[in-house]
């Protein structure tokens, strides 16, 4: 598999709401470079229905082995011209004879409509 693509990781800050909690701030989100990674298409989903039509077009990202790049689910992600959520949570594989990663793989989405 090849592990030549790179995305950008981009992680919200935080703020106090009026009620004292914290909640993310995207306007003080911090950037990361995540190189060795391999992306395709997993899904392409179109619905219909009389006020509206919606499309979910997915990607599953993997890195390269010995990789273990900052990504949380909370995440957003740009890639090829588009600002992506991440959906779901982020798969550690363990390595089988370390006690480390071996390779991290999630799922990405785009919805609109």
């Amino acid at each position: 598999m090849m592990f030549n693509q790179t995305l950008v990781r981009v992680r919200a800050g935080t703020r106090p709401d009026r009620g004292g909690n914290t909640v993310a701030d995207w306007t003080t989100a911090t950037r990361l470079t995540v190189e060795q990674v391999n992306i395709q298409p997993s899904v392409q989903q179109e619905t219909h229905d009389e006020t509206r039509s919606s499309k979910v077009t997915g990607w599953h990202v993997q890195s390269a082995e010995g990789t273990n790049p900052d990504i949380r689910a909370d995440d957003r992600i740009e890639w090829d011209g588009l600002t992506l959520e991440v959906d779901g949570e982020i798969a550690r594989w363990p390595d089988l004879f370390t006690n480390s990663v071996h390779h991290v793989e999630f799922e990405m989405k785009r919805s609109t409509g």
